[in-house]
């Protein structure tokens, strides 16, 4: 997956507009975007053979971005997303080749693979915490984690879960997935050796935060002058956007 960064990070995605157009966008958070002017994108440049040359990257750079972006609809979900295409026509008309891989419609759980899925089950979430990357090769950090909550269910009314995982400032964004190789138990305990899966949950959009109070002491200060500080202590939970609300913004598209 090629890169962008900014304060938060986000994924390819692709929409399938009818039988023959495809549109991509790159999803990310409406917090991530507010109030940049600029984006910068690092893109990948692939070979003759399709594949990533790694190490060779190109640098492109959006200005007054935000009037790009399309947000979610409705302002108590934190999605926005960016079309791709008139950038990557330009990027074809200056004969450049890049490597990028997306998302897409048929990777998002219906009802039926969500009533397959474990309550508690391995997660990926694949981003740039605390803008960590890898620079040279222009990759991006995978992490871990457990569901926390089950993602077929809406955590607290909302179209959201949580995930046990380190999630930091620049996770915003982040895509997080079920992702099996050879085999996985689903929620009857069944083993399946044949297929890889591959399910993408939701969107990072927040973590959860610890706060922890206290006092500096010291012997030579009256009581009215101790310190007092707050910390704030991640708690390894983050809160994702189910991935189903990226539906909504296709109708946005198709107009």
């Amino acid at each position: 997956m090629s890169t962008a960064l900014w304060n938060g990070q986000g994924q390819g995605f692709s929409f399938r507009i009818d039988e023959k157009k495809v549109n991509t966008v790159l999803v990310t958070n409406k917090h991530v975007i507010e109030g940049n002017e600029v984006v910068t994108f690092f893109l990948t440049k692939k070979n003759h053979q399709g594949e990533p040359i790694l190490g060779s990257k190109e640098e492109i750079t959006l200005r007054g971005k935000e009037s790009y972006w399309i947000k979610h609809p409705d302002s108590n979900v934190d999605l926005a997303v960016l079309p791709l295409d008139p950038l990557l026509q330009e990027i074809e008309k200056r004969k450049l080749s890049v490597f990028y891989c997306t998302l897409c419609q048929g990777l998002i759980p219906n009802e039926n693979i969500l009533n397959s899925i474990s309550a508690i089950e391995d997660i990926i979430m694949v981003g740039y915490p605390n803008g960590i990357w890898d620079e040279k090769n222009n990759m991006p950090i995978v992490r871990r984690g457990i569901t926390a909550t089950s993602p077929k269910y809406d955590y607290r009314g909302n179209p959201i879960f949580l995930i046990d995982c380190a999630v930091f400032p620049g996770s915003s964004g982040s895509p997080v997935m079920i992702y099996n190789q050879g085999a996985y138990k689903d929620q009857r305990g069944n083993i399946n050796m044949s297929n890889d899966r591959l399910i993408f949950l939701g969107v990072v959009y927040r973590l959860l935060i610890h706060e922890a109070y206290g006092e500096i002491e010291n012997p030579h200060m009256s009581p009215k002058e101790l310190s007092k500080f707050i910390s704030e202590i991640p708690n390894n939970l983050g809160v994702v956007i189910k991935s189903q609300k990226i539906m909504d913004f296709l109708p946005l598209l198709q107009s």
